[in-house]
Order: structure tokens, then sequence, then C-alpha cells
């Protein structure tokens, strides 16, 4: 009779082992190294459920996968918020890393940016800078703007004549590097029309001077 019994308590033992076995197996805390922030985690497949706020990524090596949860997804993948899981997915073919699956932020070799697309080449109008490989729009010359006041020694007033200067951005002459502006500007000269505080006008004075001249040649007669 005890026979039975002892085998009985003992299978119903082993029983519980094994339960409690694949109980740790397959649910983690996340205090493990490879189970750090999941809720469910397993040896063979890692993480299946994150903590909130974090991504699942999964690591695919042949036919196996593999979970792990992440702050932020690693580079050529972006985080995806949804109302039971948060998941890090792929991006398109041509991204090095991205925004969204319709945004990219880098491009992979051999290809271009331009507005959040990878492309393989930059579309017409636009030029290639060389670091990092972004299609910016190519400047167009602008109209003249207005003339300056004329200046002379740094002044908009006095007798004689100044300069006066108007810009202008313009494109670069089909260059490759870059398609940043270069400002274009021309002067010219212009007569100062304007006195300044106490100055006379040089006609008034020669005026006065030959009137002076005049009069010393009468008083002598």
């Amino acid at each position: 009779m005890r026979a039975p019994l002892c085998l009985l308590l003992l299978l119903a033992h082993a029983v519980d082992m094994l339960a409690l076995y694949r109980r740790k197996k397959q649910a983690g805390t996340g205090l493990g190294g490879n189970c750090t922030g999941c809720v469910i985690c397993s040896e063979e497949n890692g993480c299946s459920t994150c903590q909130q706020r974090l991504f699942l990524f999964i690591r695919r090596e042949g036919i196996r996968q593999y979970g792990k949860c992440v702050h932020d997804c690693p580079l050529g993948f972006f985080g995806i918020r949804g109302q039971e899981a948060n998941r890090c997915k792929k991006c398109g073919a041509t991204c090095e890393s991205c925004f969204s699956q319709d945004f990219c932020i880098r491009c992979k070799r051999r290809f271009h940016l331009y507005k959040g697309k990878c492309l393989p080449s930059c579309p017409p109008g636009t030029l290639t800078h060389q670091s990092t490989r972004e299609c910016q729009e190519e400047c167009e010359p602008s109209p003249w703007g207005s003339w300056s006041p004329c200046i002379h020694n740094g002044k908009t007033c006095g007798s004689g004549w100044g300069l006066e200067t108007r810009v202008r951005e313009a494109g670069p002459a089909k260059q490759e590097e870059t398609a940043s502006c270069r400002v274009l500007s021309e002067s010219r000269k212009c007569p100062i029309k304007r006195l300044c505080p106490g100055e006379r006008n040089p006609r008034q004075k020669n005026r006065k001077d030959r009137r002076q001249r005049k009069d010393r040649k009468l008083e002598r007669r």
C-alpha cells in the first residue's frame, strides 16, 4: 500500500517540477540578459512580448526568429506603436535609415535622397550634395534688386560722386558638389545730390569767388 502511494507522490512531484521548469522557460521577468524588458520570453525565440514603451525587434537568422526588446529600433528599421504591441519594421530596400515606410532619412549606396525618396539619380533641376547624397534644388537667378543709395566714404551726402550697388542671387555654374547659391553684385558711379549739414554748394562757392575777384579788380582801378 505504501509503495504505490510513494510512487504516486513522486510522480506528482515530477509533474509539478516539469510544469515549473516549462513556466520558467517560457515566461521571463525581464531580469535575464536575453529577456531584458520582456513580458514573455523563451530561450529558443527570445522575447515575444515587451514592456510598455519598448519596441519588439525580431532578428531573423535563416529560418529562425529571435525577439529582443529595445528602446530604439536599429539602423534600417523604424518603430511603429500600436495598441497591443510596439514593433520595429524594416525600412524600404533602398533606405539605409528611415522615419517611416514611405520616408527615408538616408539612402544606400548608388541612391540619392530626394524628399524622403531614394532615387537612382537626382531629378532635373536639382544637384547632388557630395557628402550627404541629397538632391538639392538648383538655384535660379533672381531679378536684380534696387540700387542702393549713392555713397562716398560711407556717407550718403556731400558734393561730388559716389557709388551705388545692387545685388541678386544666382545658381552655381553646373557644380556637382553643392547646390548652394552665390550672390552677384554690380556697382556704378553716381552723383551725390544731397549736401551734408553745414556744407556749401560748390557752384555757389565758385560764384562767390568770382564775384570777389571781380570786386578786387574794380577797387584797383
